[in-house]
């Protein structure tokens, strides 16, 4: 029993010993990601509503995380409902394709109706993502008024992105 014991201890001081030797720890290989924080995307909706304020236009504001899920939504004044869902679809399309969503619609127009048969796309302008540092770390979705508006408004909120963040 002691000779057992002693062999057990022996395994487990050198798995101890080559854990220690290692150069690198273990999670040196897993990647960093930066992610779309809720004050940043407050900052990035607020860019939004202010330029839809000045143009008088009554929009649903959606910001999404890279996964498109929803971080916050903004229904101004006036804006009709059905604009929610709308702006949802928007925001999480240029989420998960990491690309406009106006490109789905053009892509539509132009003949290609499979693209409406894309999981999670909804192909009508207005969706825009969030970049920081080259990556794709979340989407404006901007729903009510023309889709060139809609396109617009989210863009002045998309380019806010980097000042956001670093405040």
């Amino acid at each position: 029993m002691a000779l057992r014991l002693m062999g057990q201890m022996r395994r487990i001081i050198l798995l101890i010993t080559a854990f220690c030797l290692l150069k690198a720890p273990i999670w040196a290989d897993l990647p960093v990601k930066k992610v779309l924080k809720l004050d940043a995307a407050k900052k990035i909706a607020a860019a939004a509503e202010a330029e839809a304020k000045k143009r008088g236009a009554t929009v649903v504001i959606v910001v999404v995380d890279d996964g498109g899920h929803l971080l916050l939504l903004e229904r101004l004044d006036d804006t009709q409902v059905a604009s929610v869902e709308v702006g949802i679809g928007k925001a999480r399309t240029a989420a998960i394709f990491r690309r406009p969503s106006k490109v789905f619609e053009d892509q539509v127009r132009d003949g290609r109706v499979a693209a409406l048969a894309l999981p999670g796309a909804t192909p009508l302008q207005g969706g825009i993502p969030i970049m920081f540092e080259n990556k794709v770390i979340g989407a404006i979705g901007v729903s009510g008024n023309t889709p060139q508006e809609d396109e617009d408004i989210a863009k002045v909120g998309a380019a806010s992105a980097t000042a956001a963040i670093a405040n």
